[in-house]
């Protein structure tokens, strides 16, 4: 769920094909012919399910990135390089079906009259499985998923190797954990609403607490988005009853950037408390994952809390800013929004001390006894 590479507020720049469209561009730049597509759900890109008449792997992801992120090349590519090695390393990611000319993406034009907005367009192999936001996720699959947050962050930090790597520095780019304090650009979007003090009340901490501390904790690149819909599960078990999931595929690159191990983990929490009967439970268990491949410091321990209210800070602030923008989509925008709120104010309401003791006791558990 991304946008804007700096820190201005974002403009007009989601993509609007029509299917046909679309179908056209998918013969004109990768000479393939389609013979089903449909719109997928996207934040501010636009993106098309699609199966094409050709042997072998036959359904795609046609990706139109926005206008706005589609003038970095390098970022862009640096995303879909990082795709491609996590694929070769064995994680269940995307790989890009090449043009015509060899090319892994390719900058196309969003209509014929002369001044049309570029966007860059990619196709990625299509990934199957369900989203862990359609699942009644268990601790197992919570362990599994902060085990993979860690893993993927170890693995591009320690191996991936690219000259478009150093584009990942993104100083100024808005879903960066570290960037919580630039919220303040987009406050009005949510009006005089109940909750826009406790939003107020986690900027002013984060400004006071947890950047002055970001040069104590470990650098990586972040994968910067591992929500409940980019993951995705499919069932290793015949049960249907108590069923055993597995990783099947990591959607949505678009947020990489390079931050700190204990934002991927925060990040991941936030997301799986969006749909649990027990959001405040969650936390432990992913973390109990992500340590039992990089264990977190003391100071990164202390931080997790402001950084998991950051984070539902970021996703329900930039949602009702980039809703008013795009009111057609604002279904989509808001999905966090709708338990959002609640779990946020409820961490507040319970207060640092109490979530923090859930979540570590929880992990503590895991070191006795190995994943539940």
């Amino acid at each position: 769920m991304s946008s804007g590479n700096d820190c201005q507020p974002q403009t007009l720049t989601k993509p609007a094909l029509g299917e046909r469209e679309a179908a056209e561009l998918v013969d004109r730049v990768f000479g393939l012919k389609v013979s089903w597509i449909r719109s997928l759900p996207s934040y501010d890109d636009q993106n098309f399910h699609v199966r094409v008449s050709a042997e072998g792997a036959d359904e795609y992801v046609l990706k139109i990135t926005n206008s706005e992120d589609s003038q970095e090349p390098d970022l862009i590519e640096a995303q879909t390089q990082a795709m491609m090695f996590l694929s070769a390393e064995g994680f269940p990611s995307a790989t890009p079906y090449l043009t015509k000319d060899g090319s892994i993406m390719s900058l196309q034009s969003g209509g014929t009259r002369a001044g049309s907005k570029k966007y860059m367009v990619r196709l990625l192999t299509y990934l199957p499985g369900t989203p862990v936001a359609k699942i009644t996720a268990s601790a197992q699959i919570l362990y599994e998923i902060g085990r993979l947050a860690a893993s993927v962050d170890k693995v591009l930090s320690e191996k991936f190797r690219h000259p478009s790597v150093k584009s990942l520095h993104r100083g100024q780019f808005i879903w960066n954990l570290a960037n919580v304090p630039l919220l303040d650009q987009y406050i009005y979007a949510l009006g005089q609403d109940k909750y826009r003090a406790v939003v107020e009340q986690v900027i002013e901490q984060f400004k006071g607490k947890v950047i002055p501390k970001l040069s104590s904790f470990r650098a990586c690149i972040n994968h910067g988005d591992l929500n409940d819909h980019n993951i995705l599960v499919d069932s290793s078990s015949a049960s249907l009853e108590s069923p055993q999931y597995r990783v099947s595929g990591i959607l949505d690159f678009s947020d990489m950037s390079y931050g700190y191990y204990v934002f991927e983990v925060a990040i991941a929490i936030m997301y799986m408390m969006i749909e649990s009967a027990d959001p405040l439970g969650v936390g432990g268990h992913v973390l109990a994952g992500f340590e039992s491949v990089v264990p977190l410091t003391a100071e990164e321990r202390g931080a997790l809390f402001l950084l998991v209210s950051g984070r539902f800070a970021q996703s329900l602030v930039i949602a009702a800013h980039t809703a008013l923008l795009y009111p057609e989509n604002k279904e989509y925008l808001t999905i966090t929004a709708k338990t959002g709120w609640k779990h946020l104010m409820t961490m507040f309401e319970v207060g640092q001390e109490a979530v923090e003791k859930t979540w570590f006791d929880t992990a503590q558990a895991y070191a006795h006894h190995g994943p539940a």
